[in-house]
């Protein structure tokens, strides 16, 4: 028992913890005051640290954003709706790169038939509704509409594939590329607009009608989009390439 308690009476006389010289807690009480005093600085620069920090990480992203914008409000203000065309194009544009006139116009297209198969599918789903409430006036209109979409889905279908053969076959094939797609998507555009003038005349509700004008609409203008997207493309491809028009005899 003497031997415990004279151990444990030296670790509590050694341990400065315990028993601290004059030295070791002024020591001790300056280091603690110093790691305080750092403490408070950081506290303080930390907000500024982490704006300086933030700032220099979304500037070069901002950077390329705005100038991909700007690439496109140039490449975009010959469509008649130029905000959806920059808004629907700057999702897919590349960060280190800017794309070609002819690779924008592919994007236009996809992004069109994309919008054109989700539009079909949900009128698909409206005159399912519509048989199963045996409305068959309402849905004879939505069937000519499906099938107008369905023609448009496969005419963008058709542009998209013919606009990746342009340069693969030589110059000569064109004029006949170029003629395709101009007459296809123009297709497209047609059957959307006329889908949207039939199809609004019936007794359909109105929330139905808002929907399925919404989708048509937008249809519409992407494929407009498209167009312009192409005849842009195919004006510089023209120009690059010395491709001149046929005169056309009188």
């Amino acid at each position: 028992m003497d031997s415990v308690q004279s151990l444990f009476k030296i670790q509590v006389t050694t341990d400065p913890l315990y028993n601290p010289s004059p030295f070791f807690s002024f020591s001790y009480l300056k280091s603690n005051q110093k790691i305080t005093n750092m403490a408070q600085i950081l506290l303080v620069l930390l907000p500024f640290l982490v704006i300086s920090l933030t700032i220099l990480g979304v500037s070069p992203i901002v950077e390329s954003r705005s100038r991909a914008r700007m690439y496109l409000e140039l490449q975009c203000r010959s469509a008649l709706y130029s905000d959806l065309c920059v808004q629907t194009l700057l999702t897919y544009v590349s960060k280190t790169g800017l794309p070609s006139p002819q690779l924008l116009a592919q994007i236009s297209l996809a992004s069109c038939l994309s919008k054109a198969r989700f539009t079909k599918t949900y009128l698909n789903l409206v005159a399912k509704k519509l048989n199963e409430t045996k409305n068959f006036g309402n849905n004879q209109a939505i069937e000519d509409c499906v099938h107008q979409i369905n023609d448009g889905v496969n005419q963008i279908t058709q542009s998209f594939k013919e606009l990746q053969k342009i340069g693969k076959d030589g110059d000569k094939n064109f004029m006949w590329h170029e003629t395709n797609v101009q007459t296809w998507v123009s297709a497209a555009l047609t059957d959307a607009t006329t889908c949207i003038d039939g199809i609004l005349g019936d007794a359909i509700s109105k929330r139905e009608q808002i929907m399925i004008k919404a989708r048509l609409l937008n249809v519409k203008q992407l494929a407009s989009n498209s167009l312009a997207m192409f005849s842009r493309f195919t004006t510089r491809y023209r120009a690059s390439r010395g491709i001149k028009y046929p005169e056309i005899l009188s």
